[in-house]
């Protein structure tokens, strides 16, 4: 006898698939999943073993989050071609929740390194340190643009980007180097979005790849270019030449309240300065 035709009741077929009994009685009762059999002395369902790949294929789909609607439709007109159609629908789906996961995990990762910063940092400290390239996507604004204005600007560009919420994405403010050399503090010309994953890179702004001068300012707005300026002159005493743009990023927004605590990174980009 072929060991595969056996019959197995409603609790061994239920376990070789690692769910509960009761789903198979349900299935049963919505006409999704019949039993191969019932015992004529008391009833009860048996299956066998050439139902296990039906049976898989409704779990994968209801692990895929398909409706028990959707599967019955296609269990009454099962196909090569529908199940294709239905996979693909799904994988695409799949491929998004992914995506997103990622995006989450690498938000998480940032706020992570930004709490590790804040137990070691030295707020005294000007320090180099070595970037990748980032791929930003930018809005231009002005000294007269205003917050309201800044707020809709970001909110168009993240619903361009199909981005959930702003906690998927890091954000913040870019002004030139010529500014700061020519002591416009205020004159900041850019928000930047960095977002993850991006599938697409033309027309975004390019973060140059290389060494960068990190600095660290706590307080409101009204000393920060007295930092700017000591961040410059660090760079005229030890032969960096700033080029680009500063990037500024606050770094505790999620753990402070008042203006005063708060601290803003600066990244500038430096070269060594031609003799």
């Amino acid at each position: 006898m072929d060991k595969k035709s056996k019959l197995l009741t409603i609790g061994q077929f239920a376990a070789l698939h690692g769910i509960n009994k009761k789903t198979l009685m349900w299935y049963d009762e919505i006409g999704l999943f019949k039993p191969a059999a019932i015992n004529p002395e008391n009833g009860y369902r048996c299956y066998n073993y050439h139902q296990s790949p039906i049976l898989e294929t409704i779990l994968l789909l209801r692990e895929l989050d398909v409706s028990i609607v959707e599967i019955q439709a296609f269990m009454k007109n099962r196909s090569a071609e529908n199940l294709k159609q239905l996979l693909d629908e799904k994988i695409a789906s799949l491929d998004l929740q992914i995506i997103h996961l990622q995006a989450v995990r690498k938000t998480l990762c940032n706020h992570y390194q930004n709490m590790e910063t804040l137990l070691t940092m030295d707020l005294s400290e000007i320090s180099m340190v070595e970037k990748e390239e980032r791929f930003l996507v930018t809005v231009d604004i002005d000294p007269s643009t205003s917050f309201e204005k800044e707020v809709e600007l970001v909110t168009a560009q993240t619903a361009l980007y199909q981005v959930g919420r702003l906690h998927d994405v890091s954000y913040g403010s870019m002004i030139s180097v010529s500014s700061l050399r020519e002591g416009r503090f205020d004159n900041y010309s850019r928000l930047f979005i960095e977002i993850p994953f991006l599938t697409q890179k033309s027309g975004l702004h390019i973060q140059p790849a290389g060494k960068y001068l990190r600095a660290f300012y706590k307080g409101d707005w009204s000393g920060l270019p007295r930092r700017y300026q000591t961040i410059l002159d660090y760079a005229d005493s030890h032969g960096l030449e700033p080029y680009g743009f500063s990037y500024e990023k606050g770094i505790n927004e999620a753990v402070v309240d008042r203006i005063e605590d708060y601290i803003v990174e600066i990244e500038i980009p430096v070269s060594a300065k031609i003799q």
